[in-house]
C-alpha cells in the first residue's frame, strides 16, 4: 500500500468512525466506555491503521456514516504521493497484501510474467514475494520490526523490481511501522540510592532509565513515582533521544524521622494501549557528607577506530572530592549504560581508565554515549558523559550479488546479456566506494545500470570454434587504504551455431586402381571435417552428378556416406577407360545444412592382359608373303621389319624381337628393338634359295606375354624382268632408298632400251591400279592404326609418323616384290637407317642383334 506520512491524523479518525459503522450495521449496543479498534480498511493498497477511539453515541449513526464516507474519500485522494513507496505494520501476517505492481508501475495484464520480473532486496533477503500473474506484491513472512532495524527509525527496507526483458529497474522502500508490542523493562529492577540528610529541597538525583525496543511513539514517554512526602521525579530527555528519570528532592531528609524510603518507579510507553514497567527504590538517608566527587569537565569526546584492539585505552576521566578520609575515597563505575555499552566498555574503579572490552563495528554502531559515575566512600557521586565516535577503517570487503545468469552463449549472437549483479560495501565515504571490472582479453563488458547494478554484456558475436568457454573473474575493489578487493567467478560456454562447411583434407584426390579388378573393390577413401559440434558437426558424404553426360559415374564407383570410402563397382579396363574423374560432396547435419565438394580422380593403372599383335607380316591366314634378297645383297641387308604393337602401355608395351629358328643359321639377325631382319653375312651361291625364319614378339610385362611370325625369304641372283618394280614405283625407290636409285641410273646407262621398256610398263602400271582398286592384289593395311594401338615411344611398335606399304601383287607367278616405302617419312627415322646401313653390326641368329 503506498505510505505517506500526511495521512497519518487522518487515519486514527477513519478507524475509529469504520469501527462504528460496522457495529451500527451488525446492529450491536453502543460502547459507552473507552475501547480500542483496530481496523483494517479495504484500501487500495490494504494499509493498517490503529487509534483508540473515545465514547461514542448510538443515536448519531446517520451523521456519523456521512463523515465516515466524506474521510474515507479523502484519504483514497490523499494516498499515492510517494508511488513507490510502502508500509506495513509489523507482526503482520505472512502472504498479506502489499501493493499490486501492475498499477503501479503502469504495465498491461500479464506484463509481469512476460518480462520476468522479480524482486530483488539486497542480501537477497527475501521479505517480499511477487505473484506475476495478478502482480500482486505479498508479504514472505512475518516481519518483526526490532529485529529488522533494532532502534533505527524509521525502519526501511529496500528493494528493487527487476523486468528481465527488456532490461529495467524500479527503485522501491517498504517501511515497517512499530506497534506497541515491547513494555520498558529496567536492567536494574532494585536501585538503591544513599541520600545525605543535608541535601536541600530541589536537589536531583538522576536514575537508572529503564529500556523500550518499540521507538517513536511506543517507546518510554515518560516516568512516575509512587506518592510520597519528599520525592518527585521528573523526566530528562538525553541528546540521542532517549529519555531517563531524575529524582527531586521537594522535602529535606531528616534521618531521624524517616532514615530510610522504599519507592517505586513505573516507566511508561506513549503505545495505545500504554506498556509499563516497574522497578524499586531503596532510599538510604546518610549522614552528612555534603561534598560529592567533582569531575574535571562534565563532557568528555573521544574518537576511536572501529579496528582498535581489547583492551585499547579510550579515555581516563579523573573527578576530585574535597572531603577527607573515607569521604574522599573516589570508585568509577559505568551509569545508566545500557547492555550493549557493558559489553563494548569497562572502566577501572580507582584510576578511571576505559578501556575497550569488545571490538567495535562502525557498520552497526557509530556512536556511544557513556555515563561516568564517580561515588565517594560516604556514596555521594558525580557524574559525567564520555560522547564516543566510532571512526570507520576498511575492514569490509565489498560483496557480489548476482540476480541473473545466463551460463550458455549462442555464438554469433550480438551483445547478449549474460550477467546482472549487484555490488555493495558496508563502510562508508571512501570506505564504500566500488570500483568493478573484468579482465581485459576478454570479449565481454561490464555496464553500469543503476547504482551499484551492472549488466555484464559480449562486446561482439562469440565463436565457439575460436574458443568455447570463458572463465570470467569480476573484481570488486573498494578505495579505502588498504584497498579490499572480492572476485566472482563465472564461467560462460559458447553454444554452437551451424556456421562453419565441412572442409576437405584436400581440395583433389587421386586414386590408382589396376585394371581387371574385382567388384566392390575399396580404393580409397575422402576425409572431411567440420569445426562445428554435435550434428552440426555430423558428415554424410556423396556422389555428385558428373559433368560429362556420357559417364556411368552410378555404374563405376560407390561411397560409403558415413565414413567416404569409395568402391568400385565393377572391373575397370584400362584399354577402355584409361581415367574418370567426378566430385564428391560432404553434408552436414545442422540446419540449414552446410555442404563442400572435392574433386577425385581415378587413373586405371595398365595390366599386362594383351598380347603383342603383329601387324607385319600380316597374319591373315593367307598365302604368306615372300620377302626377295639378291645374292649380291651385302651384310646388313635390310630383308625386312617385323612390325607389331601391344595394346597395353608403359613398359607392358615395350616390345622386343628374337629369332627363334632359322633355316640356316647365322645367316640372318633380329634386331631386338625395331624388328627388322638384316643379313649377318654376305651370301654366297652356296646359300639355299629358300629361308624360313620365325621371330618371337615378347613385351616387357609381368608375366610376359609374346607372339610370334614367320617370315619367308627367297634368295635371287637378281631382278629379272618380272621382279623389276614399275616406274613410280622405281621413282619412289629412289627417292626412298640410296641403293635403289644406283641400280636405277647404272641399269639406265648400260641400254636405252631398258628406258624404253620401263615406259612401257608405266602404262601397264597404271592399268593394275585401276583393277587394284576395285579389289584386287593383296590385302594392305591402310590409314592411320587405331589410336589404342599407337604407342608413340618409338620402341619398336608402328608411330603415326612412319608407317609402311607393303603388298604383293596378286596375278604375278613369281610373287612380285615391292620395297619397304614410307608413306609419311620420318627424319630421325631415316637417319638412323642410313648409319645403320653404314655402320652395321651383325649377331648370329640364335638371338643377339643387329645395331
Amino acid at each position: 500500500m503506498p505510505w505517506d506520512g500526511g495521512l497519518e491524523g487522518l487515519g486514527p479518525l477513519i478507524g475509529a468512525l469504520t469501527g462504528i459503522f460496522l457495529r451500527s450495521l451488525r446492529k450491536e449496543p453502543q460502547v459507552l466506555d473507552s475501547e480500542v479498534f483496530t481496523v483494517q480498511q479495504n484500501h487500495p493498497q490494504g494499509r493498517l491503521y490503529q487509534k483508540r477511539t473515545m465514547e461514542t453515541s448510538g443515536k448519531l449513526i446517520c451523521r456519523q456514516r456521512q463523515v465516515l464516507l466524506f474521510i474515507l474519500l479523502l484519504g483514497l485522494s490523499q494516498a499515492g504521493l510517494e508511488p513507490r513507496s510502502y508500509s506495513v505494520v509489523e507482526e503482520t501476517e505472512g502472504h498479506a497484501f502489499v501493493t499490486n505492481l501492475v498499477k503501479d508501475l503502469g504495465l498491461g495484464q500479464g506484463e509481469l510474467s512476460k518480462r520476468g520480473a522479480r524482486v530483488i532486496s539486497q542480501g537477497n533477503k527475501l521479505h517480499l514475494q511477487l505473484d506475476q500473474e495478478t502482480g500482486d506484491l505479498l508479504l514472505n513472512e512475518k516481519l518483526d520490526r526490532e529485529e529488522l532495524c533494532g532502534h533505527t527509525d524509521p525502519c526501511v527496507l529496500r528493494f528493487q523490481v527487476l523486468l528481465e526483458n527488456p532490461l529495467e529497474f524500479f527503485q522501491a522502500e517498504l517501511q515497517v511501522i512499530d506497534i506497541n508490542d515491547h513494555s520498558p523493562v529496567f536492567i536494574d529492577r532494585d536501585m538503591l540510592l544513599k541520600i545525605s540528610e543535608s541535601s536541600p529541597p530541589g536537589t536531583t538525583f538522576p536514575l537508572k532509565n529503564a529500556q523500550d525496543v518499540d521507538v517513536g511513539r511506543n517507546n518510554i514517554e515518560n516516568y512516575v513515582i509512587s506518592p510520597n512526602s519528599y520525592f518527585r521525579v521528573l523526566t530528562r530527555k538525553r541528546s540521542d533521544g532517549s529519555k531517563y528519570p531524575e529524582l527531586v528532592l521537594d522535602k529535606a531528609l531528616d534521618r531521624e524521622q524517616e532514615p530510610e524510603l522504599r519507592l517505586t518507579l513505573t516507566a511508561q510507553d506513549g503505545g495505545s494501549p500504554p506498556r509499563s514497567g516497574i522497578a524499586q527504590i531503596y532510599i538510604e538517608v546518610v549522614d552528612i557528607n555534603d561534598n560529592a566527587p567533582e569531575f574535571q569537565q562534565p563532557l568528555y569526546r573521544v574518537q576511536i577506530p572501529e579496528d582498535s584492539p581489547i583492551g585499547f585505552l579510550i579515555v581516563t576521566v579523573s573527578a576530585t572530592d574535597v572531603d577527607t578520609g573515607v569521604n574522599g575515597e573516589i570508585s568509577y563505575s559505568l551509569f545508566q549504560a545500557s547492555e550493549e555499552i557493558c559489553k563494548t566498555f569497562e572502566i577501572h574503579p580507582k584510576t578511571g581508565e576505559i578501556r575497550l572490552k569488545k571490538q567495535l563495528d562502525f557498520e552497526r554502531i557509530q556512536f556511544y554515549e557513556v555515563n561516568i559515575e564517580a561515588r565517594d566512600a560516604g556514596s555521594l557521586s558525580g557524574k559525567c558523559t564520555v560522547l564516543t565516535q566510532v571512526m570507520d577503517v576498511n575492514d569490509n570487503a565489498p560483496e557480489v550479488t548476482v540476480s541473473a545468469f545466463t551460463r550458455h552463449i549462442p555464438e554469433n549472437s550480438p551483445e547478449a546479456v549474460v550477467a546482472v549483479l549487484s555490488v555493495s560495501d558496508l563502510d562508508s565515504e571512501e570506505n564504500g566506494k566500488i570500483n568493478c571490472s573484468i579482465q581485459d582479453d576478454l570479449p565481454f563488458l561490464l555496464k553500469s545500470s543503476l547504482e551499484n547494478f551492472y549488466t555484464l554484456v559480449t562486446e561482439r558475436p562469440l565463436d565457439r570454434e575460436s574458443q568455447a568457454e570463458y572463465n570470467i573473474t569480476i573484481t570488486v575493489t573498494d578505495l579505502g587504504t588498504p584497498r579490499l578487493k572480492t572476485q566472482h567467478h563465472l564461467t560462460v560456454t559458447v553454444s554452437d551455431v551451424n556456421d562453419n562447411a565441412p572442409a576437405f583434407s584436400q581440395s583433389a584426390y587421386t586414386l590408382r586402381v589396376r585394371e581387371n579388378n574385382s567388384p566392390a573393390l575399396h580404393i580409397g577413401s575422402v576425409s572431411a571435417t567440420d569445426r562445428d559440434s554435435g550434428a552440426n558437426a555430423q558428415v554424410t558424404y556423396s556422389l555428385l552428378p558428373p559433368h560429362d553426360p556420357q559417364l556411368p559415374l552410378a555404374s563405376l564407383v560407390s561411397i560409403n556416406a558415413a565414413n567416404g570410402q569409395l568402391f568400385a563397382l565393377r572391373s575397370l579396363d584400362f584399354e577402355a577407360l584409361r581415367a574418370f574423374e567426378f566430385r564428391v560432396g560432404a553434408a552436414d547435419r545442422g540446419s540449414p545444412a552446410l555442404s563442400s565438394q572435392a574433386l577425385v580422380r581415378v587413373l586405371v593403372v595398365d595390366d599386362n592382359d594383351n598380347s603383342p599383335f603383329v601387324l607385319y607380316p600380316p597374319q591373315n591366314g593367307s598365302a604368306p608373303c615372300t620377302e626377295l634378297v639378291p645374292r649380291a645383297a651385302e651384310a646388313g641387308y635390310l630383308v625386312t621389319k617385323v612390325v607389331a604393337v601391344d595394346g597395353d602401355s608403359g613398359q607392358n608395351a615395350w616390345l622386343s624381337y628374337q629369332l627363334l629358328r632359322a633355316t640356316e643359321p647365322g645367316l640372318f639377325g633380329v634386331w631386338a628393338h625395331n624388328g627388322e631382319v638384316r643379313t649377318a653375312r654376305p651370301l654366297s651361291e652356296r646359300d639355299a634359295v629358300q629361308h624360313r625364319l620365325l621371330v618371337l614378339v615378347k613385351d616387357n610385362g609381368e608375366p610376359p606375354l609374346s607372339a610370334s611370325v614367320t617370315l619367308h625369304v627367297l634368295l635371287v641372283d637378281g631382278f629379272s624382268q618380272p621382279y623389276l618394280p614399275l616406274p613410280d614405283a622405281a621413282a619412289a625407290e629412289a627417292r626412298a632408298d640410296p641403293l635403289t636409285v644406283y641400280l636405277v641410273v647404272a641399269l639406265a646407262s648400260v641400254s636405252s632400251l631398258f628406258l624404253l621398256s620401263v615406259l612401257g610398263f608405266v602404262a601397264v602400271r597404271l592399268g593394275r591400279r585401276s583393277r587394284a582398286a576395285s579389289g584386287g592384289g593383296c590385302s594392305v593395311p591402310e590409314g592411320p592404326f587405331a589410336g589404342h594401338l599407337v604407342d608413340v615411344s618409338g620402341a619398336g611398335t608402328l608411330s603415326h609418323s612412319y608407317q609402311y606399304e607393303v603388298c604383293l601383287t596378286g596375278d604375278s607367278g613369281t610373287n612380285e616384290f615391292k620395297f619397304l616405302k614410307p608413306i609419311i617419312p620420318n627424319i630421325q627415322a631415316q637417319s638412323s637407317g642410313r648409319n645403320s646401313e653404314e655402320k652395321p653390326t651383325f649377331r648370329n641368329s640364335s638371338g643377339f642383334n643387329f645395331q
